[in-house]
């Protein structure tokens, strides 16, 4: 596809993109559409359908924040934008220099052009923030707002659409022990 783009290119005078398309809505409202067509096919989601972002792995492949990005750092290298690495951490991280050293460690042994580090909070009526997933809160038994990142930015689950608040139900968070222990992980070639 990037010789096809430079053909493009040389032939036009033009610039053109290969990128990494979110397809938020997309995502769920194809892989409904390609059950009802075809229902034998193949998509992730147990209760909705969805297929998985761009070229992501799918949301339950690993907990190892370095497996993931082993397997993504070369791909992702290949799009010329709109790609991005989001290491989904299911709660914040509290211990900032060992985040700090998490991060230098990710951008000295891979090359992948952006990441993101993505705890999921939740926002209670009376108690305010509180850090992960609480559906109800813990000290009130109130309801709560879980925020999470869909794609770019951050949004409260409950307005996400159907496929994507499926795809967050299944989403296995990576293990923040790299974040909060300073672990060096593996180093990428």
């Amino acid at each position: 596809m990037r010789s096809v783009l430079a053909t493009y290119q040389a032939e036009t005078g033009q610039l053109f993109n290969l990128e990494a398309t979110p397809a938020e809505g997309t995502s769920y409202r194809l892989a409904r559409l390609d059950r009802r067509l075809y229902p034998d096919i193949i998509t992730s989601g147990t209760n909705e359908p969805y297929y998985t972002n761009s070229t992501h792995l799918p949301v339950g492949y690993t907990d190892d924040v370095f497996t993931a990005l082993e397997h993504q750092d070369e791909l992702q290298l290949k799009y010329t934008g709109g790609t991005v690495f989001h290491a989904y951490l299911g709660e914040r991280v509290t211990d900032t220099a060992t985040c700090r050293r998490f991060l230098q460690m990710v951008m000295h042994n891979f090359r992948l052009p952006y990441f993101t580090i993505t705890p999921t909070f939740s926002i209670c009526p009376e108690h305010g923030y509180l850090s992960g997933e609480h559906w109800t809160c813990p000290a009130c038994g109130r309801e709560t707002e879980v925020w999470s990142r869909i794609v770019g930015y951050y949004r409260p689950v409950k307005n996400w659409n159907k496929g994507k608040q499926e795809e967050f139900r299944e989403r296995r968070g990576f293990r923040p022990v790299a974040c909060r222990h300073g672990q060096t992980g593996r180093s990428a070639n």
